[in-house]
């Protein structure tokens, strides 16, 4: 692979070392750009030569950089590094030759890392299966209340890339991290860092379960002041038991209940934290209400206390928990209140792509008509069904496999109504909204936590979410 200088990190000579980048998007062809600009010699490969990759690829090879389409598995001669879009799976043919002939590869995460200079800012890193986009944009609010220069970035929309290399100076960078990105990220190592939960999800990518968790886990590798795991999630706490971290290091546990020495929880409606205090044996601090978290649904106050955590491990003060929390508005489709219809309130969660983010959803309200389905992805659903029975007074159930949930509806909650809507065409939402507002009484919530993907019926889980609220404004109209 030629010299073998890429492996050295930071500091190295890009000048004339030949770099495949494979994929084209939103992180693949910013790491050719910044690749070419530092003088590597960069040959970019991607699967699908459709227009909209001719179009991009025009625009790279104007710039220099050499694009071969529907070509992805080919390894190109000369090859000295990877950088790999986070999206391609291990077990692709380019990696099976590369690993063969000692080719490193590394993700767009990974070549941030590398390219850091020396007085970068410190990473405070968040992952888990659900909610680490709402947690780092908390922990953003919170920081940036404590009069810290801080982004969200990562995992979220915003390129570590361009936050590392970019102008604006930054005290603290707020990383969210997918298993993906952290799978081709060995050499990051962040100051305090967070695994929020762990269930099954993109098992097809990882090939198991113990693989997805030992990917999440490297977000602990090297952590220097905190390692953040939620309490109720032992294995979250495994994780933390198995990292090599740095010596100094502290587990900081989040539970929604009283919390024990270093720990942060809620007492009384309250937020605090009995981690970083003076005697946590017998001190704890107030860091906010229950209600300046918004929504203060049981899932989003363990996000919070997360951020809390990874902000006070940093030294933020109290006060600035409170302060950003107040400030946080999330994101569209994530348990979003849409309107109140006869006394009925309409919730939109389209952001519920999986079994465990429908759960934490159903858990937030009493008495629930529930829509649900689109594609399961190798999900089941009978745990889902048992722990939400009693809280389901119907089902609307639309997309390609809700014969899925049909089926574990009638093995654990008989007694539910159930609404089959047998159609996949994107005005099925409309038809799922009246059908729940037949079903639902005063007092009742219709909820849009599918727990499945979106792409059976829409381009994304936006579009689903868009086509719900668009239902429910039709109903008040």
């Amino acid at each position: 692979m030629g010299s073998g200088k890429v492996t050295e990190g930071q500091g190295l000579s890009w000048e004339g070392k030949h770099v495949t980048v494979a994929g084209l998007g939103v992180s693949g062809i910013p790491a050719a750009k910044v690749l070419h600009g530092l003088g590597a010699l960069v040959t970019v490969v991607n699967d699908g030569d459709d227009e909209r990759s001719r179009a991009q690829a025009a625009d790279l090879e104007a710039l220099g950089i050499t694009v071969r389409l529907g070509d992805g598995a080919t390894l190109p001669e000369g090859t000295e590094l990877i950088v790999t879009t986070p999206g391609w799976q291990p077990d692709k043919p380019l990696f099976t030759a590369a690993r063969a002939a000692g080719v490193p590869i590394w993700g767009d995460v990974e070549l941030a890392w590398r390219l850091r200079g020396p007085d970068a800012a410190p990473w405070l890193a968040v992952t888990g299966t659900n909610g680490k986009t709402t947690t780092v944009q908390m922990l953003a609010s919170i920081l940036k209340a404590g009069g810290l220069r801080t982004a969200a970035v990562g995992n979220i929309g915003v390129s570590v890339l361009d936050a590392v290399l970019g102008d604006e100076e930054y005290d603290v960078l707020a990383v969210e991290l997918s298993s993906y990105q952290l799978h081709w990220a060995p050499s990051v190592r962040a100051h305090s860092a967070a695994v929020l939960n762990l269930a099954p999800d993109h098992l097809d990518w990882h090939g198991s379960m113990e693989a997805y968790a030992a990917d999440k886990g490297r977000i602990y590798e090297g952590n220097r002041v905190a390692c953040v795991y939620n309490v109720a999630d032992k294995a979250t706490e495994d994780l933390v038991r198995e990292a090599d971290v740095e010596e100094g290091c502290r587990a900081i546990g989040f539970t929604l209940g009283s919390p024990g020495p270093s720990q942060l929880g809620v007492v009384d409606g309250i937020l605090v934290d009995r981690a970083f205090v003076e005697d946590r044996q017998r001190n704890a601090q107030e860091l906010a209400e229950v209600s300046d978290v918004n929504p203060p649904a049981p899932h989003n106050i363990a996000n919070a206390l997360a951020a809390a955590a990874l902000a006070r491990a940093f030294g933020v003060p109290a006060k600035a928990v409170r302060d950003g929390l107040r400030a946080f508005t999330p994101d569209a489709h994530r348990i979003a209140h849409v309107a109140d219809v006869d006394g009925v309130a309409y919730i939109d969660d389209s952001k519920a792509t999986n079994t465990h983010a429908a759960e934490a959803s159903l858990a937030a309200y009493e008495s629930i008509v529930w829509i649900a389905g689109g594609l399961a992805k190798g999900a089941t659903f009978d745990e889902l069904v048992a722990k939400s029975a009693k809280r389901l007074r119907g089902v609307v159930l639309i997309g390609a496999d809700r014969a899925l949930i049909r089926e574990a509806l009638a093995r654990h909650a008989p007694e539910v109504p159930v609404v089959d809507l047998a159609r996949t065409d994107t005005g099925a939402m409309l038809a799922a909204v009246q059908e729940a507002q037949r079903l639902a009484a005063a007092g009742d919530t219709v909820l849009l936590a599918p727990a499945c993907a979106s792409m059976d019926m829409f381009a994304n889980y936006n579009k689903r979410g868009d086509a719900f609220a668009q239902a429910v404004r039709e109903l008040g109209a």
